[in-house]
């Protein structure tokens, strides 16, 4: 063979190698989150980062389509019994990614095991209506509330079932290391510090990927999620703000996707804790910010000010409801007259617009208030706004909270009940107006409880709604993909096109 000959057959075949590498490449699907999950245990940690993989590993009870409808998953159907029975009828030919079935003993561990107050599941508060959870037949499980309970379904689209067999052989924190769920990937492994790998579930019942493998990547900085997209060592980027999604306007090989979401952007405030345990320094802290300035000179997104802790699509949102004015002569006559000296310190993590952090600092700190920033990494972040005892959680920090349920149950009783682990208020009259308008299948008088809540909680001060929060995402041209409103990563529900 002449060398002229030789070398023309290798560079073909270095050209396939190439082509062959390319396909490889795009088998696989590179997610740049903010930081690595909490938890890939689903009956622990809810924040997005855990949420966006560990949801890819676990079958929920029943799940959202991409319009929003509540559609089976896990339970093929279910029928009300009563005012406080739901059967469920568990689907038949659901396999564990150890090869074990899913049965509807599973179902019932699950919801026991989120439901145990022993367990201390953040999740506690949007499930511990459930009284009892009883396998009826063969595939047929029944729920018990404690009275009515209008927004069970919804809330059964967060509950992830679990191998009950896999979690009582290996306890807790192997089981968190080491996932086996029954959903479309299977867990392969976690490096701690930099990001989370699945592999396809060929055996899956539903609906399977195209990716052979899903890598979610901690990327804290917004600005290398971007740089990442565009030289693309990321296929899908989270959590950008509209300023750095300019930067993907033009870009040859990346697109801009972003969707209005249930997310309240909200402050916290801790009313347990000196000097915030004052309604007129709470109020002055209101007064001070100017949210139509956050959303319109630093979002630009498509978010909305909201005066409640609720948007539109939430039943139980109050029309009309009382606007929070921007007032800073007043927030300061306020602060002067309750002589505040006390420094309010200010948590917050990379996860959270850090622009929208350090405006409200200055805005605080503009009418006397003397405000210091505590930044965590988001475990620790968590694991601080969860501490027994609400005087020992943070004294204010930034949140965004969204319940995936469209109910505003989901979003006040976990933040306003004084059973809540993340709640920052102890007010009887709101926790019973909270466990009414939770235990009642009349619309109207769960209207009534909420419009209640909403006039206490304005009142009072007891959070402080920011805006409606917009996704904004970063994708690759060749991702087909429609982001929802519950800000949902389904990697099944994704396609690549060249």
């Amino acid at each position: 063979m002449s060398l002229k000959s030789f070398l023309a057959i290798a560079i073909v075949g270095l050209a396939v190698a190439a082509t062959a590498e390319a396909v490889v490449a795009k088998d696989e699907l590179v997610v740049n989150l903010v930081n690595e999950p909490a938890s890939l245990d689903p009956h622990l940690q809810w924040n997005p980062d855990s949420y966006y993989v560990y949801r890819n590993i676990f079958d929920n009870i029943v799940t959202r389509d991409d319009a929003g409808e509540i559609v089976p998953e896990v339970a093929e159907s279910w029928k009300q019994l009563s005012d406080t029975e739901l059967e469920l009828t568990i689907r038949d030919g659901i396999t564990f990614h150890d090869g074990e079935p899913l049965t509807a003993d599973d179902v019932v561990y699950s919801v026991k095991r989120i439901t145990d107050p022993a367990f201390a599941s953040p999740q506690l508060g949007q499930f511990n209506k459930i009284s009892d959870a009883i396998r009826t037949g063969a595939n047929t499980v029944t729920l018990v509330t404690d009275g009515p309970y209008p927004t069970l379904l919804a809330q059964l689209v967060k509950l992830s079932v679990v191998p009950a067999h896999v979690v009582e052989k290996v306890g807790k924190d192997a089981f968190n290391a080491a996932p086996i769920g029954s959903g479309p990937y299977m867990f392969e492994k976690w490096d701690r510090g930099v990001g989370v790998q699945l592999t396809r579930n060929d055996n899956y019942w539903g609906t399977k990927g195209v990716f052979r493998t899903a890598v979610f990547r901690a990327v804290p900085d917004a600005a290398t999620r971007v740089a990442n997209l565009q030289a693309g060592t990321a296929d899908l980027v989270v959590s950008l703000d509209s300023d750095i999604a300019q930067q993907l306007n033009n870009a040859a090989a990346a697109k801009v996707l972003s969707v209005p979401t249930e997310r309240i952007g909200f402050l916290n405030v801790n009313s347990q804790t000196p000097p915030l345990n004052n309604p007129d320094v709470r109020r002055a802290v209101a007064l001070a910010i100017d949210r139509q300035g956050i959303v319109d000179g630093i979002l630009a997104g498509g978010e909305r000010v909201l005066n409640q802790m609720a948007t539109s699509s939430h039943f139980g949102y109050v029309e009309g409801a009382e606007a929070i004015p921007y007032d800073p002569e007043t927030a300061k006559e306020l602060v002067t007259a309750a002589g505040v000296k006390d420094t309010i310190v200010f948590a917050t993590a990379p996860v959270f617009d850090q622009r929208i952090v350090q405006a409200i600092q200055q805005m605080l700190i503009e009418v006397g208030f003397n405000v210091e920033i505590s930044m965590t990494d988001m475990a620790n972040y968590l694991k601080t706004s969860q501490q027994p005892g609400q005087e020992n959680r943070p004294m204010l920090s930034f949140g965004g909270w969204s319940c995936a349920c469209q109910d505003v149950d989901g979003v006040e009783f976990p933040l306003m009940h004084s059973s809540s682990n993340w709640a920052r208020v102890n007010d009887p009259e709101l926790d019973a107006l909270l466990e009414a308008g939770r235990s009642t299948l009349d619309k109207e008088k769960r209207m009534e409880a909420y419009m209640t809540v909403q006039e206490i909680v304005s009142a009072n001060t007891y959070l402080i709604p920011l805006f409606q929060a917009a996704a904004i995402y970063g994708a690759a041209k060749g991702l087909e993909w429609q982001p929802t409103a519950n800000e949902s990563l389904f990697v099944n529900r994704m396609n690549w096109s060249n």
